[in-house]
């Protein structure tokens, strides 16, 4: 089971742990299990400011395409570019190998949940 210690989520099932300065941000188990396998990702540039909430970009499954919203504010300061040749990491390891950027400068957003909320919020789906 993957250490979630220190993740926040957001309604639209992003992810994000803080390190310092910089946030990881990637999809939750539950994303990835409601999309099926995936097969690419749509990803920001470096440099790119995001606001929380915005579209980051776009994930596609063999189910269907979602838009990715960013759980915080910043600037991606890193894309995982391994994803471009292995978009099934998002499903072996969303909470590991399968992040999605990097930002620095973050923004906090007040609206995330911790993991016991987000729990909650997913069984009431």
């Amino acid at each position: 089971m993957a250490d979630l210690t220190g993740m926040r989520f957001a309604e639209s099932h992003e992810w994000v742990r803080g390190d310092g300065d910089t946030a990881t941000v990637g999809i939750t188990e539950y994303a990835q299990s409601q999309l099926g396998d995936v097969i690419y990702l749509e990803l920001p540039s470096v440099g790119q400011q995001l606001d929380a909430g915005a579209r980051l970009g776009v994930i596609e499954s063999v189910k269907a395409a979602s838009d990715l919203y960013s759980p915080v504010g910043g600037e991606v300061s890193e894309v995982n570019e391994e994803l471009k040749d292995h978009p099934e990491y998002v499903n072996q390891d969303p909470y590991g190998k399968g992040w999605i950027i990097k930002l620095r400068a973050v923004k906090e957003n007040p609206k995330l949940l911790d993991q016991k909320a987000y729990d909650d919020f997913v069984k009431a789906q």
